[in-house]
């Protein structure tokens, strides 16, 4: 295959992929995007965390809440831990790497914030610790998840909202759950700031 097919390949099975999963996400992208209205609107918070190329969605994310996503509006309250490299580092040297996330979690969260928890394979042990955490301080939790969810899926419970993008390849999930994000600040700007459907 040469260069021109395999980027045509690349862009061809990310538009499959785009078709494929806006009909099986879309309840569920609803459902978290209504819960974080709910969320704002009762003068709570989103702290949002992931690994990797997921943690740079994380805080792709909070940057989208609290600046702006496609027009200007009041900012809105995320946000992306883990994201200080002084403070992370920090716990991961004391603590241990599992509690990046959940120390952050302790101290800034409280009943009835949100967690958004982003990871392609759904099997990192600081994310499913930061999940326990959250679930004991009443946290709400909403999971992008790629390949079967992993064994974030059998940590999330029936109140938690998950978004699989059931998929191996971790490239494609994060693409998707970068649509995920885009699809989510839409509707958070619209049910807040628009009266358009």
């Amino acid at each position: 295959m040469d260069l021109f097919e395999r980027i045509k390949h690349n862009f061809n099975e990310n538009q499959a992929l785009n078709q494929k999963y806006s009909a099986e996400l879309v309840a569920n992208i609803a459902s978290a995007s209504e819960r974080i209205v709910q969320c704002l609107l009762s003068s709570n918070k989103i702290l949002v965390c992931g690994n990797a190329g997921s943690a740079a969605l994380a805080q792709y994310f909070s940057s989208l809440m609290l600046n702006r996503f496609e027009s200007e509006r009041p900012s809105l309250p995320a946000i992306a831990i883990g994201g200080n490299l002084a403070t992370t580092s920090a716990i991961a040297i004391d603590s241990g790497f599992n509690d990046i996330y959940a120390k952050p979690i302790k101290a800034l969260g409280q009943q009835n914030d949100i967690l958004l928890t982003i990871s392609s394979s759904g099997n990192s042990t600081n994310l499913l610790e930061a999940v326990n955490v959250a679930h004991n301080r009443g946290l709400k939790i909403i999971a992008l998840s790629g390949n079967h969810g992993g064994q974030l899926a059998t940590e999330l419970n029936d109140d938690d909202i998950h978004i699989c993008v059931d998929h191996p390849s971790s490239t494609r999930t994060l693409e998707l759950h970068l649509l995920i994000i885009h699809c989510l600040c839409d509707i958070i700007d619209r049910q807040l700031f628009s009266n358009e459907e």
